[in-house]
């Protein structure tokens, strides 16, 4: 049966239709032997496999400052978020029967636009830099010049990025400007290999626990 269409008006295989498909068999057999192997038959795999030609060195340059970082030098992971609703939630309470008050949540929100979230991991602490944004355009190098300021111009950066196209200031000129600074952007289809993901919705920059 194994890559066969389940029967018309069906969108997938149960244990009764693979009994009647094989003939000799009772459903609670075909139930036995599935959950006896483990099988799922709404379960599923997927997966990417990465098509970038520099893959390998890439993803060996990555790693490599994970496992061995420079002396002296600091490695962050640097990730965004967009359009996230910014959704204001009206507190309130209600009363029990019992007349005890439980307070909480109510479903009514008023909407606030949507936000860009940034983060940055430095990998070595585990600590998180937060900000938000109204977009992610030249946000991206705002977000990135607060970090750099945090670190002082003397502090090697190593920034570990995907390859959005805003994460590339033009023409290098704004790595020209920062020479402490180092993007190291992951391979094509493998944002797996970078450890951030914004995960808080703190205030501007504000730092805190990952």
């Amino acid at each position: 049966m194994l890559g066969q269409e389940p029967p018309a008006g069906h969108a997938d295989w149960n244990g009764r239709l693979l009994a009647e498909a094989l003939g000799d068999v009772s459903p609670d057999f075909v139930w036995r032997a599935l959950r006896g192997y483990g099988i799922s038959l709404q379960g599923g795999r997927s997966w990417c496999v990465s098509t970038g030609p520099e893959f390998a060195a890439k993803a060996a340059d990555i790693t490599g400052l994970y496992l061995d970082p420079p002396e002296n030098a600091v490695v962050i992971c640097v990730d965004e978020k967009p359009q996230i609703q910014a959704l204001e939630r009206a507190q309130g309470y209600v009363r029990l029967p019992d007349r005890r008050p439980i307070t909480g949540f109510s479903h009514e929100y008023k909407r606030h636009g949507t936000t860009a979230l940034f983060a940055a991991l430095e990998v070595a602490t585990g600590l998180v830099s937060a900000g938000h944004y109204q977009r992610r355009r030249r946000e991206f190098l705002d977000f990135i010049n607060e970090i750099v300021r945090d670190y002082g111009p003397q502090t090697q950066i190593h920034v570990i990025l995907d390859n959005l196209n805003t994460h590339k200031p033009k023409r290098d000129r704004w790595l020209a400007r920062h020479r402490n600074v180092h993007f190291h952007y992951t391979p094509t289809h493998a944002s797996w290999l970078n450890h951030s993901r914004p995960a808080s919705s703190g205030q501007d920059s504000d730092r805190h626990g990952w």
